[in-house]
């Protein structure tokens, strides 16, 4: 940035020179042959001043426009991660509701067969239904085990093709 007040002060002077030059030679319209000469020799490295000031004003110009180019793309990369977390989130919040539900229905059917085996009665559909819930709460649970993976994969996967992008590169 310390380069951009350079040329931007570098440029100012410049143009107050030329600025100067050409009020002089407009104040003075029926100034000597000699003068002129030496004021078009100004006025020509001004010029070339100016040229050189352009020059390096529009490699500014270029290095602004790279590096706003790349914010943009770090910015694009970095909503892609945050949309990604949320979906993986989203997921792992949906399976963990399951798990809850599954796990109150298997307390409610057991707690029935619990009443059933209390009272002498024999229910073969409870144990049937119990069996179900049990098998239906592993499988929530494995769901939510699986979720929670991909999450923690999800985080751990930028980094590890960083790191073989490292070991690759040197």
């Amino acid at each position: 940035m310390s380069d951009i007040s350079d040329f931007e002060t570098r440029i100012s002077a410049a143009l107050d020179r030329i600025r100067k030059a050409a009020e002089r030679g407009a104040a003075m319209p029926d100034a000597p042959a000699a003068p002129q000469t030496t004021d078009t020799a100004d006025l020509e490295a001004l010029r070339s001043q100016l040229d050189e000031e352009r020059a390096a004003n529009a490699q500014l110009e270029e290095r602004v426009k790279l590096l706003k180019q790349r914010q943009d793309g770090k910015l694009s990369e970095l909503e892609a991660s945050v949309e990604a977390n949320r979906k993986r989130a989203a997921g792992m919040d949906r399976e963990l509701q399951r798990l809850r539900q599954v796990n109150a229905d298997l307390r409610d059917i057991n707690e029935q067969l619990r009443k059933a085996v209390e009272a002498g009665v024999s229910e073969p559909h409870l144990v049937n239904k119990a069996m179900m819930a049990e098998l239906e709460a592993l499988r929530a649970t494995r769901a939510a085990d699986a979720a929670e993976m991909d999450a923690i994969l999800g985080e751990l996967r930028p980094i590890i093709e960083q790191e073989a992008e490292e070991d690759a590169a040197g």
